[in-house]
């Protein structure tokens, strides 16, 4: 079982019951904005993604998805690495909306990075986001992700200008 505990959140495992939440999260401007294809419009469809995840758990494969937590149970979003076709992998985090602005994307990325890329077994991890998304550029760069490339390209179907980020623990 995972359960990474920070100042202020629990990162652990999805549950079937926390596709409510997920739902709702998924809704808002910015992920419609920056993450289309994690907008959920309806609870079944959320709950379809949150079984598919909890079955990659058991693997080796990933993507290994894991919800944040505020301590008192809240679901606020999620901390991921996913693998990459070239065979590196990629950090993902996504805070719903009423809770950006706090510092929890932060917060959970600096916790997260060295434990899941022990679990994988990685020294380096990617970064990937649009140029116009400084939030997540934000908290790339406060988790200690170096900026290698901006360039332009097609990401999720907008083409736009795309920064690729590493993180390493050497």
């Amino acid at each position: 079982m995972f359960n990474l505990e920070t100042e202020r959140l629990t990162i652990t495992e999805f549950k079937p019951e926390m596709a409510q939440a997920v739902h709702e999260n998924s809704l808002d401007e910015d992920t419609r904005r920056f993450l289309p294809d994690e907008v959920f419009e309806t609870v079944e469809d959320a709950a379809e993604t949150v079984g598919f995840l909890m079955s990659c758990y058991g693997g080796s494969e990933g993507p290994f998805v894991y919800p944040a937590l505020l301590k008192d149970g809240t679901y606020i979003g999620y901390v991921q690495a996913v693998p990459l076709d070239d065979g590196q992998w990629e950090i993902g985090y996504h805070v719903g909306e009423r809770y950006t602005k706090n510092g929890y994307a932060t917060e959970a990325v600096k916790a997260f990075m060295p434990v899941i890329m022990g679990k994988i077994g990685i020294n380096s991890m990617r970064g990937i986001c649009r140029f116009d998304n400084t939030a997540s550029r934000r908290v790339m760069e406060k988790c200690g992700f170096v900026l290698e490339q901006e360039k332009p390209g097609n990401y999720k179907g907008v083409d736009t200008t795309i920064c690729y980020y590493r993180y390493s623990l050497i």
